[in-house]
């Protein structure tokens, strides 16, 4: 359902209106009638007859025509529900309920949400917040807020769309923008998101032809399936998303005995969400909007190489130092730019990359002009950081502005500049550079940009597959763990369960070398923490005593003798592990990466949401720590990356198949080596049957 009579509306009524501008029920009149809106605004207060110098009426049964929208801004619940059902009961489309004390409250809030939830749902109403500070859009003046914000920094239409669950963390992102003279179209703030959620209009308004960019504020990812289709949306569009998350949700629900539970923590897994889809986490408020003026240049960057130009030797260090930590590159110049370089540069300045113009630059005011084009000839430059901490008086920096500019615009290669005197900084913004205080905020703000597009470009938005209702879970034996993940197509070590010490001498002794026997039991899922592994077991002897041991450990802890499993014992170059659970909100989750018995403790692993392709599970091990291992070390074979792969996918579909509810898979380890990969060691849980 189109959300345009939020965005857009040709009426609305304010339900608790004031005469006051300041309050809470007479700031958005006020609004309305000082940025631009265009339609009849409706002040409904039973106690007077005109607010704000427009006619007031005392209900929506009053009024001449039924409104697009509703405000609500009248205290309590009661008060607030009894508006509800009028709004429903008269048409209205839409209401934003300002007043706070409902669902982040309690139980009893969360009630009186889904109440006037379903009343308006049933009228065919839509409801933003409780706790909204209400929706802004200031392409049509639909200002239908009570934010301070919007007096103490001007609003000016842009294109930038601020959306968030909070209302302060909607306006920050605003403040910070408008001061750097950045327009925003969109500031909303969704409150509790009981109806319309923060991901719907993050769909509504990536469609807005205007928006070039979308910054979000989440405290929870209660709707991801809209947020993932917003994206897909947006990449289609070419518009980035960047995304402040904070806190942790408490409803994901953990497998309790798998590994794969313990490392794939809630925050993890929304990094994965945010990268499936091709959005950028930011880690604050800073870094949300540290970058947008690169992002509203429609530069797409073409890779990582950096080139740098101050006349600063320790700025060029510096750039160069933040390059490296930023995971950026320095330029190489080719012989024949380097030449050209050198003879416009005093004889004591070298000309390769990072180029330290020198003091020079006082005495010679054009040397912008001439080495940033000698420069911009190299095609294996990407992008360009031009460096001045020291300027101002004596120094032409407007003309270095001019110069900069001209370079920019005759380009298509981001090119940005670090001082930090604000008055350079003005000269070389109003040039249209986007300008930053350090060479780090610099590096930082490029690093950002260009990995942003490399996620969004690898990024395969809309696809998510849904999260399956919380269920008590069953552990599988081992043997039939292993049988299950043989079926998903990983292969399987030979094993065999023996409840007898003959079966277990027959499996000895059609073994290729020595064997491993564990007890097999699904009530010990993790044996090894009991003592109830053997390890290299190759005579009778041997394998009596580990028969006997394990048996009389088992009777010890209170279960049941169901005999051993034995398999053959596999060598390879690194264990590894794969699995995968269930999380409550956003689905199946698959972990890959370093494994053995210090998986938690030393852990080394990416995690990918299902569904995806052998490739990008073969791109996500490029992340670990331990990826060089899969091109070969110091002699060693290469690790089989095509394998690990095909087991990440394998478990996945394990995860989504509906042919049985699997919901978490532990193999760990994985043996890998030239060869291939082969699961030694297998944990599968499903839910249990009710």
């Amino acid at each position: 359902m189109s959300l345009s009579a939020l965005l857009a509306p040709a009426s609305v009524a304010v339900i608790g209106a004031s005469d006051n501008p300041d309050k809470i029920g007479g700031r958005p009149i006020a609004y309305l009638r000082r940025f631009g809106f265009k339609g009849a605004i409706y002040p409904i207060n039973p106690a007077r007859p005109s607010v704000q110098g427009l006619t007031a009426y005392p209900s929506l049964t009053a009024l001449p025509a039924v409104p697009d929208a509703a405000i609500i801004a009248v205290a309590g619940a009661s008060a607030v529900a009894e508006q509800v059902n009028a709004c429903a009961a008269a048409g209205v489309k839409a209401a934003i309920i300002m007043a706070s004390g409902f669902g982040e409250t309690g139980p009893d809030g969360k009630r009186i949400e889904a109440e006037m939830r379903a009343t308006a749902n049933r009228a065919g109403m839509r409801l933003v917040g409780p706790n909204s500070q209400g929706l802004a859009n200031f392409g049509t003046g639909a200002v239908l807020s009570f934010s301070t914000m919007f007096i103490e920094a001007e609003p000016a239409d842009g294109p930038v769309a601020c959306i968030s669950q909070s209302g302060a963390m909607s306006v920050v992102p605003y403040g910070l923008l408008r001061a750097r003279g950045i327009g925003v179209r969109h500031c909303h703030a969704t409150g509790n998101d009981c109806d319309v959620t923060a991901a719907e209009l993050a769909a509504e308004v990536v469609r807005d032809p205007e928006v070039k960019l979308l910054l979000l504020y989440l405290e929870s990812l209660g709707d991801p399936a809209t947020l993932a289709a917003a994206a897909a949306a947006a990449k289609e569009r070419g518009v980035p998303i960047i995304a402040v998350k904070s806190g942790r949700s408490d409803a994901g629900s953990r497998a309790a005995q798998s590994h794969t539970g313990a490392i794939a923590t809630e925050d993890r897994i929304v990094d994965a969400f945010f990268a499936k889809n091709g959005i950028w986490r930011a880690k604050g408020m800073r870094d949300l909007v540290a970058a947008a003026e690169l992002y509203l240049k429609g530069w797409r960057p073409a890779g990582r190489k950096l080139a740098v130009v101050s006349n600063s030797g320790a700025t060029c260090v510096l750039a160069t130092d933040a390059a490296e930590r930023e995971g950026l590159a320095m330029a190489e110049f080719p012989p024949a730019i380097e030449d050209e370089i050198r003879a416009i540069l005093p004889g004591f300045a070298s000309p390769r990359n990072p180029v330290d113009i020198t003091a020079a630059l006082l005495t010679d005011s054009g040397l912008f002009s001439r080495v940033l084009p000698a420069a911009g000839k190299d095609a294996g430059t990407d992008m360009f950081l031009i460096g001045i901490p020291v300027s101002g008086k004596g120094y032409d920096f407007p003309r270095f502005a001019a110069d900069t500019g001209a370079f920019l615009k005759a380009g298509a290669k981001p090119v940005v500049l670090a001082a930090p005197q604000p008055n350079v900084r003005a000269a070389f913004a109003a040039a249209g550079v986007p300008v930053f205080t350090t060479e780090d905020d610099a590096v930082e703000a490029l690093s950002q940009f260009v990995r942003h597009h490399e996620l969004i470009a690898a990024s395969r938005p809309g696809a998510l597959e849904p999260p399956r209702p919380a269920a008590p879970l069953a552990s599988l034996s081992e043997a039939d763990s292993l049988a299950a993940v043989a079926a998903a197509g990983v292969p399987t070590v030979r094993h065999r369960v023996c409840a007898t010490l003959e079966e277990a001498r027959a499996f000895l002794a059609d073994a290729p070398g020595p064997v491993v026997l564990k007890a097999s039991s699904a009530a010990i899922p993790h044996k090894s923490e009991h003592g109830l592994v053997r390890l290299g077991i190759a005579d009778d002897a041997a394998l009596a005593a580990a028969f006997e041991e394990i048996a009389a450990t088992v009777a010890r802890l209170g279960h049941p003798f169901e005999g051993v499993l034995l398999s053959d014992m596999v060598k390879g170059e690194r264990e590894l592990v794969v699995g995968g659970y269930h999380d409550a909100v956003l689905g199946p989750v698959v972990v890959i990466g370093d494994g053995g018995i210090t998986v938690e403790a030393m852990p080394d692993n990416v995690l990918l949401l299902p569904p995806f392709s052998e490739a990008e599970a073969a791109a996500a091990l490029t992340r670990l720590r331990i990826a060089p291992l899969f091109a070969g070390v110091r002699g060693r074979p290469p690790l089989p990356a095509g394998a690990v792969a095909a087991a990440a996918t394998a478990i996945g579909a394990l995860l989504t198949s509906p042919a049985r509810d699997v919901r978490a898979v532990d193999v760990n380890p994985l043996i890998v080596g030239p060869t291939g990969a082969i699961a030694v060691d297998a944990l599968v849980e499903v839910a249990a049957p009710s």
